[in-house]
């Protein structure tokens, strides 16, 4: 071997090599997951509820008024331990913190809109897919109700299930917000157990 002719081993070059590594694909925000949730919310509970004041409770229970000043004591059995029960609830989820005043209810209106704004800034900003369905839920269930409460005075509730010795009467919107909870409830969990 001479010096002139150096063995070098060759080092191959070539474009795989060159790139540098793929990037982790970017979270998908779950905004607008979060806003369909709520806006299906919304919808199936004000349907029932207008079905409920319109049609279930002035057939069965005469006379009906639908109207917290004009209260009607009204119940349907549905099926099974499901009853259909007219509650007009002043207070908040469940007929918490009831109050008579009006005042009371505008309060609870602004309340509602507040959580309403607040969890909608959030949801612009998750990228869980279960924080954001929960965020959803519970933005729905709060529209929900505060359009009762600033139509009518109260929230209409309707579903009974005493029959199975669960003492409330509630509505779809009270259970989006319970469901939403409960789920943001597990993602924390969930996020903060790491495999």
């Amino acid at each position: 071997m001479s010096s002139e002719d150096p063995q070098v081993s060759e080092v191959s070059h070539t474009p795989e090599a060159d790139a540098p590594a793929p990037a982790a694909a970017p979270a998908t925000l779950q905004g607008p997951k979060a806003f369909t949730i709520a806006l299906a919310v919304i919808v199936a509970d004000q349907i029932s509820k207008f079905w409920i004041l319109g049609s279930v409770f002035p057939a069965a229970c005469q006379p009906f008024v639908p109207t917290p000043a004009y209260y009607t004591p009204c119940s349907v059995p549905l099926f099974g331990p499901l009853n259909l029960s007219m509650v007009w609830n002043q207070g908040v989820s469940f007929g918490l913190f009831r109050g008579e005043a009006d005042w009371v209810r505008w309060v609870l209106v602004a309340f509602s809109l507040g959580v309403a704004v607040a969890l909608g800034v959030w949801a612009r900003k998750v990228e869980r897919p279960l924080l954001g369905a929960a965020i959803g839920l519970i933005m729905g269930g709060a529209i929900g109700n505060l359009i009762d409460r600033a139509r009518l005075g109260a929230v209409a509730d309707f579903l009974d299930l005493q029959d199975l010795y669960f003492p409330w009467v509630f509505n779809i919107a009270d259970s989006a917000i319970t469901v939403g909870v409960v789920l943001l409830l597990l993602d924390s969990v969930r996020r903060d157990v790491k495999p």
